[in-house]
């Protein structure tokens, strides 16, 4: 039996027990070729490198307000990480986010379904990486190369405009939980390259840190960095958006908010994030 006849098989199969499930999910997820995206992360990837008429399917988050996804693709299907929900939009390739795919991926495996996931970055590397892995494994490594071609041209303009700066302006983030980034973060990676100093990073903290009053109130800087806090989850977890101590951040005269749809991972979004911090820090120094 061909590979084409086997995956035709396993999406009868699969819509078949999807119909007798939920009759509205089998209704609303007609098989649809193309390249699918499980998740949100993997949205800007497959928006980057896949021609719009090849883009099958995306996140059930695509039209959420944490995604930046153009308003064309809004109304395409939307895929999970979820086997019986792939085998029935029967992709030409599934991408998942680092970490996803796991029975999933198995399960595609077996019905004869590629499927790609993305390795896990905190920095411009690893986007140019999942990118040309990307366009490698859906036909496109020509639109992959270009896209890596424009975040190398963007980064250098990035240095040019560092070049013309009097001084490195020192810049904290703060997320809508409270807790900040260290040095070996995307959001570390993307104020580095926009040309200032992590606070947080500079007092020796790595990774994601979580919500600590007492720090924040230590904390001193140029720019106040922000995100998730209008258009990310609403959460019991928001501390920055009710607590005292984060209010002098919030009220800094020169803060900036970077959407949440660029930066939900180090993705081709990272590059747009940079450039906007740059942007601020370009409007602080003037006030200098």
């Amino acid at each position: 039996m061909s590979s084409a006849i086997t995956r035709r098989v396993a999406a009868c199969i699969s819509a078949c027990v999807s119909a007798i499930a939920s009759p509205a999910l089998a209704q609303e997820a007609t098989p649809h070729a193309g390249v699918a995206s499980a998740s949100l992360c993997a949205d800007a990837y497959v928006l980057a490198v896949i021609p719009g008429q090849e883009v099958g399917a995306l996140s059930w988050q695509a039209d959420q307000p944490v995604s930046a996804a153009p308003p064309w693709s809004r109304a395409l299907p939307k895929a999970w990480p979820d086997a019986g929900r792939l085998l029935v939009l029967s992709p030409d390739l599934t991408v998942f986010a680092a970490g996803e795919g796991g029975r999933t991926a198995r399960l595609l495996d077996r019905a004869g379904l590629p499927h790609l996931e993305l390795i896990w970055t905190d920095d411009f590397d690893g986007v140019r990486a999942n990118l040309r892995a990307l366009g490698e494994a859906a036909g496109y490594p020509d639109r992959a190369e270009n896209a890596v071609a424009d975040i190398d041209r963007r980064l250098a303009a990035l240095d040019a405009r560092r070049a013309m700066r009097a001084r490195q302006p020192r810049i904290v983030y703060l997320s809508a939980s409270g807790g900040s980034a260290g040095a070996g973060t995307f959001v570390d990676a993307a104020i580095t390259a926009a040309g200032a100093i992590n606070v947080v990073a500079e007092q020796g903290a790595t990774g994601w840190t979580r919500s600590d009053p007492e720090f924040a109130l230590t904390l001193e800087a140029d720019i106040v960095l922000t995100s998730f806090l209008v258009d990310g989850y609403a959460s019991t977890f928001n501390r920055a958006r009710r607590h005292a101590a984060y209010r002098r951040l919030l009220d800094h005269p020169a803060r900036i908010d970077v959407p949440a749809g660029l930066w939900s991972c180090a993705g081709p979004g990272l590059m747009e994030a940079a450039e906007r911090i740059a942007d601020a820090i370009d409007a602080w120094e003037e006030t200098q």
